[in-house]
């Protein structure tokens, strides 16, 4: 072959040729990709028209192609870099299998072009040792083989290959594969480098997003680092909000949160909810994480921040943390523990406190506690202007071997402390969904009110899985309502906010319950995507109490200019109902109406209050 630096004469017309073939000009190998438009070859300039010299980068801001070919056969091997060569692409042979490892390495190519029958090791060998290799699991492998059986082909396509192309293969077919492939690849390298960034970092905050960090401490552990990670959670945030109101205390979360990324440095750190953080620290001494601990908590505590006007105050803290090497599962079940550390760490006079798994007998104690049947029970919610709608509030039971039925007071906070939770909360989901879908094929539609813990609905997998259960069974999403608690949501009303958006599309509704009129209670009636609003017991005696009546009253108007339902609960007698009736509510439930009970037979047609 003509050198790239041989200039031809115009009386050399083989090597004029040959030329053209080794550097043709740029963007001169489209001709043969499917979506390029249709040229005269008179409409190519020839390479004797451009610099001497000069490849496709030269003209183009896109690197060259870049093709290992791996072929023991060296006139197969010259052939097929012949032919990419004079479509403009940088081709390079490697001819013993031995050696395709380094070659890769040292050519970092866009593809390679494999053989299967090689000497020592063959194609679908040499596939799985590079898919095996760290960052070469989607570099495209296209086979070439003469071998005529389909069997043998799909052998290929199983060892990891993304093609193959038959021998004798036509040019413009080699190069049409070849260039599809790398620019699929190419595409999707951009798309991921760029996908990563976006995610790593949130654009306002400059903190890592939480599924990012959460992505790295499963990551962390899948790999058995050494390191901790930290849950730091800002004390008195209800009080907080209640003092300075949302906007200030937003603010305030958000600066706090650029303080300790700068504290935690170099290790990243996310906010989780309204006042929690997350820092994920691999390379920390497992000794000494309670010292890291305790100076992340001591040097917040020195910070002075600015709340409104000229005023300041400082945070306190209280730290949970845990060794990366205890086991855990996944980033879930180290997070959920480390929560639980905070929450003890809250009853320490230092305000830091280590994760201690339980020991076998509490393990044991709680296990047992949460073995059992699950059973729900229902109760009516009725319209007070009327309604045939039927609605009901589940209500979790567990049944224990021994025949003790257990109330969802007793069961929850074991399987919160067992780290059980999401999987109860599923369980829980799946019989109502189940419930909705039967009744939907029976003609007898309804609607099913469903407590979920904020833990299991921060997940960004129980939204996926949801969403998914949804779809399979064919139900509208209407006929779901998440209940929420409003001390959940004030705490988690970042998370929530997020998960309740997600669902949304697919028409799940979400109920506030346990309603507690405040400034933060009431903001949050406009910040939340809410369908309906359930009031705190204590409003079913607002019949004996013209105060709680006026302020019954004030919620119901409040929660009416914003298209929201509003639900009296624990409604026990005819004039707690007639109090509610004259303030506006739009549902009751209680057991003037009916009580709990396992079955699914309320007449809400003619239900009479």
């Amino acid at each position: 072959m003509v050198a790239r630096d041989s200039a031809p004469t115009s009386d050399e017309p083989a090597a004029r040729q040959r030329a053209r073939a080794e550097v043709p000009p740029p963007h001169y190998w489209r001709r043969w990709v499917p979506d390029a438009e249709e040229q005269d070859e008179a409409a190519v300039p020839e390479a004797a028209d451009t610099a001497a010299g000069a490849g496709p980068a030269a003209a183009d801001t896109e690197a060259p192609y870049r093709i290992l070919i791996v072929e023991d056969d060296r006139s197969q091997a010259l052939f097929a870099q012949s032919v990419l060569h004079g479509a403009g692409m940088q081709a390079q042979v490697q001819m013993e299998s031995a050696g395709v490892l380094e070659a890769i390495d040292q050519f970092q190519p866009d593809l390679i072009l494999m053989d299967l029958h090689m000497p020592g090791l063959d194609g679908m060998r040499l596939t799985t040792l590079i898919r095996e290799r760290p960052g070469f699991q989607l570099l495209p492998i296209v086979f070439l083989t003469g071998d005529p059986d389909p069997e043998r082909q799909f052998e290929v396509l199983e060892s990891g290959a993304d093609d193959f192309l038959t021998k004798p293969v036509r040019p413009r077919h080699l190069i049409a594969a070849v260039s599809n492939r790398i620019q699929r690849s190419r595409a999707q390298l951009r798309q991921s480098a760029a996908a990563p960034a976006a995610m790593r970092s949130n654009p306002e905050t400059g903190l890592a997003t939480r599924a990012w960090l959460l992505q790295q401490l499963d990551d962390a552990l899948q790999a058995d680092a050494r390191g901790g990670v930290f849950f730091i959670e800002i004390a008195g945030a209800l009080s907080l909000r209640e003092h300075y109101g949302y906007a200030a205390f937003e603010r305030l979360m958000a600066e706090a949160g650029r303080r300790l990324a700068q504290i935690a440095a170099p290790a990243p750190l996310a906010r989780l909810n309204d006042n929690s953080f997350l820092i994920v620290s691999r390379d920390a001494d497992p000794a000494g994480l309670k010292a890291v601990a305790a100076g992340v908590r001591t040097r917040l505590a020195m910070e002075n921040f600015l709340i409104r006007d000229d005023e300041r105050i400082q945070l306190r803290s209280a730290i949970g943390y845990a060794a990366l090497s205890q086991g855990f599962e996944d980033a879930g079940s180290a997070l959920e523990a480390t929560e639980r550390s905070a929450l003890q760490a809250r009853l320490e006079s230092d305000g830091v406190a280590a994760y201690v798994p339980p020991s076998d007998h509490e393990a044991q104690e709680r296990l047992a506690l949460l073995e059992g049947q699950i059973e729900l029970a229902y109760q009516p919610i009725v319209s007070v202007a009327g309604n045939d709608q039927a609605q009901y509030q589940v209500l979790m039971r567990l049944r224990q071997p021994d025949g003790t039925l257990l109330s969802a007071g007793q069961v929850i906070p074991a399987a919160e402390a067992s780290g059980r939770i999401a999987d109860l909360d599923q369980q829980v989901m799946e019989h109502a969904l189940n419930l909705v879908a039967q009744r939907a094929a029976q003609g007898t539609p309804l609607r099913l009110f469903v407590s979920q813990s904020p833990r299991t609905l921060a997940r960004e997998a129980f939204a996926d899985w949801l969403l998914q259960a949804i779809a399979e069974r064919g139900i509208a999403g209407t006929s779901v309502v998440i209940d929420i608690r409003l001390a959940d949501a004030l705490i988690h009303s970042v998370t929530l906010g997020g998960f309740c958006h997600r669902l949304m599309p697919a028409g799940v509704q979400f109920c506030l319950g346990q309603f507690e009129p405040g400034d933060e209670a009431d903001a949050l009636l406009g910040q939340m995507p809410l369908g309906y609003v359930r009031m705190a017991g204590r409003f079913a005696g607002a019949h004996n109490d013209g105060a709680l009546r006026d302020q019954l009253r004030t919620v119901i108007e409040q929660a009416h200019r914003q298209g929201l339902q509003v639900i009296g609960q624990q409604i026990e007698d005819p004039q707690a109902a007639a109090a509610m009736w004259v303030a506006g509510i739009d549902f009751v439930q209680g057991n003037l109406v009916s009580s709990v009970g396992s079955d699914l037979d309320f007449d809400f047609k003619n239900a009479v209050l």
